[in-house]
This record gives C-alpha cells, sequence and structure tokens, in this order.
C-alpha cells in the first residue's frame, strides 16, 4: 500500500509561498487503478512526485509497503549529459538488474534506433517519453506512475504502450494523470480529483471525472 498521512507541500518563494497541496490523506491499495482529475497547475505533477518519493512532503508522512515507479515522462528522470543507453544501464544497476538485458528491452521498445546512443539533450520530447516509458516497463513495478505520455510515437508505438500498461494494470497498481478523459477511462476504475490543495478520492472514475467538470464550471475565483 501506498498510505498518506496528512501530508502537505509548500513551495518556497522569494516574495509568496505556494501550497500546492494541504493535509492530503490517501490509501492506495494493490491492485487499484486510480486516474486522477484536475485542472492546470493544482498539483497533480506535484502528488505524481510525492508517491513516487521523487519530492518530500513539507509535513505528514508517506508510507509505502509497495515499489512505485518514477513517474513516466518526468522530465527530470534522466541526466541530460548521459545517452539514453548509459541512463539505461545507470538505472539497471540501482535496480540490481542485469544491464545488458535490460538495455535490449529498452531498445526493442523504444525504438530510438542510433539515438539510443546520444544524450539526453538532444532528444525531443517525445523521444525522451519512450526513452522513460522503456526504462519504466523494463523494471518490475509494484505500482506505475503514468504522466500524460499514452499519446506519445506513432501508431504502432501507441499500441505497444497500451498492450503493455494494460499488462502492468492487470498484474499491479496504476496510478494515471491525464487531461485525455479516454485514457482514464480505459486504464482506471476508480478516480481522484485534485482541487484547492486537497485530494477527494472516488469508486468510480466517472464519479471523479463528473465532479472534475462541474469544478470547472465554477468562476476562476472560486475554484
Amino acid at each position: 500500500m501506498i498510505i498518506l498521512d496528512n501530508v502537505s507541500k509548500t513551495y518556497l518563494g522569494q516574495s509568496v509561498d505556494n501550497e500546492v497541496l494541504r493535509n492530503v490523506n490517501m490509501v492506495i491499495k494493490p491492485g487499484d487503478s486510480i486516474g486522477i482529475c484536475g485542472a492546470n497547475g493544482v498539483g497533480k505533477s506535484t502528488l505524481m512526485k510525492l508517491l513516487a518519493g521523487v519530492e518530500r512532503p513539507t509535513s505528514g508522512k508517506i508510507t509505502r509497503t509497495m515499489s512505485v515507479s518514477w513517474p513516466i515522462g518526468f522530465s527530470h528522470a534522466f541526466q541530460s549529459a548521459m545517452t539514453g543507453a548509459d541512463n539505461a544501464r545507470f538505472i539497471a544497476r540501482i535496480y540490481g538488474k542485469d544491464e545488458d538485458a535490460l538495455l535490449r528491452e529498452v531498445e526493442e521498445f523504444a525504438q530510438l534506433g542510433s539515438y539510443l546512443h546520444e544524450p539526453i539533450r538532444v532528444y525531443s520530447q517525445g523521444m525522451h517519453a519512450r526513452l522513460a516509458f522503456g526504462v519504466s516497463l523494463a523494471i518490475r513495478f509494484d505500482c506505475y506512475l503514468i504522466d500524460e505520455i499514452t499519446g506519445v510515437g506513432d501508431l504502432r508505438f501507441r499500441e505497444k504502450s497500451e498492450r503493455a500498461l494494460q499488462e502492468r494494470r492487470r498484474e499491479g497498481t496504476l496510478i494515471m494523470v491525464s487531461h485525455d478523459s479516454n485514457a482514464l477511462f480505459r486504464y482506471c476504475d476508480k478516480g481522484a480529483v485534485v482541487f484547492g490543495g486537497g485530494v477527494m478520492l472516488y469508486d468510480t472514475i466517472q464519479e471523479a471525472a463528473d465532479v472534475h467538470h462541474r469544478l470547472q464550471s465554477f468562476p476562476p475565483q472560486l475554484r
């Protein structure tokens, strides 16, 4: 499980502090597939980083009893001066995986060709996402965090990505952020809405989507 106990996250500014999340309580169980809804800037990506352990909460506690991937699509998952292959090998060492075997899986899945041996800094956004997807899926996690990359690549790559995600969904836990409601409905059973610093959980993705759309009809000053 992943348990968030009164978790808050505040980013300190020079003149104004930005409290993104406030006193969030949330339990993610093995086998859950949760789609996270919310407008731009409300804290969806911050929540994903906290779940992954990429960032720490300002206050509160996060307890994890299952392995969690980094947010797929997170731009700081790799060292930009290193090649894609070297990044994959480095991550393989961190997780105790065979470097050559993992690299073969990444090469086959990401389909980057010679770019796999070029520095990350020359990658397009789509190439970066392909590499992140390939490395994440080459390592078996209990829980996968997916952040806005299901539309990356050509039709063949998208179909392969969808099959891989559906397999991971059947085998484990999946948390997804996407502005594409069709993607959330394809992959997620439960839903959550990030709004006003809080996270509200719902038994179905349909309930979460309905609440999210109603909240967007409010005047901006009331959001």
